[in-house]
């Protein structure tokens, strides 16, 4: 696998505030916590916490995030918002040891890609968007395809599409994180006999073009073994900004 990683450029003037299009997404560090500028930002009204820890509302996303996992205050802030005997999907980084008590859960390696100027988003005149009456067809294609968690208000993040074949939801995909000036594409999913046809890649296309018309930019992430989906991102025009691990803590019992 041969991923092009996005670099950044010393010589590159800075970038206006705003002004996404000239960001470079190396140096873009709302990307590198990007759950927690949407949970603060353009999804705050889906979430619940304090300054410190927040997580989506759960019919809405399991994730959640911190401001700074270095702030010694950060584990009273998550025991505040989840309780004792509780998980909470998101881990330090692994130079930041738990307190006693406290224990990491399952811990997954990913990637985080970000769009190029390779990208040839188009909006697709197939494409139909999907709202709160599709949400049966949604989940039902998705616990199928396992693209990722997706649950009854998941749809609320933003603009989800998909593709319709006699009737019946094949593929989708849409948007999920919304950090200041970036989306990221998710739950891209297709129907196993509707594979190897291209319907994803019309899907993604689909979103970046829509975002644009916004002004912002498109991520998303995978799991590092899904060499697959990696292969399409990047054949698509994405390339790579960095690793991630995807984790979770959990909170001691009741004292």
């Amino acid at each position: 696998m041969s991923l092009r990683v996005v670099r950044a450029d010393v010589n590159q003037p800075s970038p206006r505030p705003g002004d996404t299009a000239a960001t470079d997404p190396a140096l873009d560090l709302v990307l590198d916590n990007p759950a927690w500028a949407s949970l603060t930002g353009a999804h705050a009204h889906l979430g619940e916490g304090n300054d410190l820890a927040r997580r989506f509302r759960s019919d809405v996303s399991p994730f959640s995030a911190v401001r700074d996992w270095s702030d010694p205050d950060v584990w009273a802030a998550i025991l505040d918002l989840v309780g004792y005997d509780a998980d909470f999907l998101a881990a330090p980084h692994e130079d930041v040891p738990v307190p006693a008590g406290w224990a990491h859960g399952n811990t997954l390696h990913g990637v985080q890609l970000v769009e190029t100027a390779q990208v040839a988003a188009r909006p697709d005149e197939e494409a139909v968007v999907l709202g709160a009456a599709d949400v049966p067809e949604m989940i039902d294609l998705v616990e199928r395809a396992q693209p990722g968690p997706f649950l009854t208000r998941t749809h609320e993040l933003g603009r989800y599409v998909g593709l319709r074949r006699d009737g019946r939801l094949v593929a989708m995909a849409g948007e999920r994180l919304r950090p200041g000036g970036w989306v990221e594409l998710s739950a891209v999913a297709t129907d196993e006999r509707y594979r190897g046809q291209g319907l994803a890649s019309r899907l993604a296309l689909d979103v970046v073009h829509h975002a644009r018309e916004r002004g912002e930019r498109t991520f998303l992430h995978a799991t590092a073994d899904n060499t697959t989906a990696i292969r399409l991102y990047e054949h698509l025009g994405f390339a790579l900004r960095r690793g991630v691990t995807f984790g979770s803590v959990r909170t001691p019992a009741a004292p």
